[in-house]
């Protein structure tokens, strides 16, 4: 049986900072059901399992604040450009997507798609994978599902975003341990409460982003001659808990990542072209949106507050957000400079700086459906143009 309990937060919190805790509730425990912002942003209204103890709540609650959200800075975040279309979605799209059989959920995280979703996807790769390779010198790679632990270890991943990270496991390889596993599993019917314990090590996990890739591919080695931009199109994850709504927070999403290897200059410079270009792109697809100054959803380490605050100090992520209803907008791309943080920590020789830019496909198919209708026969003429669309479809 679910329970309400109401957690003051010490002071009201600005709007600002309101959002940024909101990022972090469902993480704080698992038997988190629901929860909204009351009293003026001082207070929150938790909906939990039977089973949670109120204090026990506040006390994780309290730690997220003040150790990841307090910290950060409180002013807006710097916005570097805005769409000149103005367009305002209809509502229910995602649910007009469900009753026509677009889009199917699956599982937690999960959603089957189909037409014309698929093909607006892959409109949309084509395009920024052309920019990449004609315009930028990118070459293209392929990357296995799976990412050794080892790789994501070495640059800080899990210390920075445990919440997010998703592992891949076996049954240790012994017949004796199968055995037991066939006559478990018989017996209860349920494999998810037998399987860990007859599990070995955890060497790989699922990646987050497909840069990490492209830094394991280099890694304790020098860039081949001529390299200088990589891109690669693969299936990403990250854990969204109870975020996951729509195509917005997958756990399971396709994503374009493009990764920028020189010196300093050279790297912020491509970025800066780069970004540019993308929006140049955004405004021939006369969507609505904005980019701005962002950071990424540190968690849970001692400094994962401040950490947040010098990125956006700093100026090392953009992101580019679209609308997806009348008060909601997603992030559809990123923009980040990592200074020398990946050359260093994946020893690749030269230690480059490093920036990437990634761009999840759903997220960006899904925004496009939201502002021009379900319809691509009947999106505006220059936006099919814009995404080849006069073929594809």
């Amino acid at each position: 049986m679910a329970r309400e309990h109401l957690i003051t937060l010490d002071a009201p919190l600005s709007d600002r900072l309101a959002a940024e805790f909101a990022k972090r509730v469902f993480f704080a425990d698992e038997s988190i059901l629901g929860f909204r912002l009351v009293e003026g942003n001082a207070a929150v209204l938790v909906t939990a399992t039977g089973a949670a103890s109120a204090d026990d709540l506040a006390r994780k609650l309290r730690f997220l604040l003040h150790n990841d959200v307090l910290p950060q800075l409180v002013r807006a975040p710097k916005v570097i450009w805005r769409s000149p279309a103005d367009r305002t979605p209809e509502p229910g799209t995602f649910e007009r997507l469900r009753e026509r059989g677009v889009v199917c959920p699956v599982g937690e995280g999960q959603v089957a798609l189909g037409q014309p979703l698929l093909t607006i996807m892959d409109a949309l790769d084509a395009v920024i994978r052309e920019i990449v390779v004609a315009e930028f010198g990118g070459r293209e790679f392929r990357y296995p599902t799976l990412i050794p632990t080892t790789a994501l270890a070495r640059c800080g991943y899990f210390t920075s975003f445990p919440q997010h990270a998703m592992f891949a496991t076996r049954i240790t390889g012994d017949i004796d341990v199968y055995r037991d596993f066939l006559d478990a599993v018989k017996n209860t019917g349920d494999v998810g409460a037998e399987i860990l314990g007859r599990c070995g090590r955890v060497d790989y996990c699922l990646p987050p982003t497909m840069c990490y890739h492209t830094f394991n591919q280099f890694a304790d080695r020098a860039l081949p001659e001529g390299l200088s931009v990589a891109t690669a199109r693969g299936k990403s994850f990250r854990h969204e808990a109870r975020y996951s709504h729509t195509l917005a927070r997958l756990w399971d999403f396709t994503i374009r990542e493009i990764v920028f290897f020189g010196a300093r200059d050279e790297v912020l410079g491509q970025r800066e072209r780069f970004l540019r270009r993308i929006l140049a792109l955004a405004e021939s697809l006369e969507v609505s949106g904005r980019c701005e100054v962002a950071n990424d959803p540190f968690f849970g380490s001692s400094d994962s507050g401040d950490r947040s605050s010098s990125q956006r100090l700093m100026e090392l992520k953009y992101e580019l957000g679209l609308r997806v209803d009348a008060s909601e907008s997603v992030a559809v791309g990123s923009f980040n400079f990592h200074e020398r943080l990946f050359g260093e920590a994946f020893r690749i020789e030269g230690t480059p700086f490093t920036a990437c830019a990634g761009f999840g496909l759903e997220r960006f198919a899904f925004a496009l459906l939201c502002q021009h209708g379900l319809d691509p026969d009947r999106w505006p003429g220059a936006v099919r143009r814009a995404l080849n669309l006069e073929a594809a479809l």
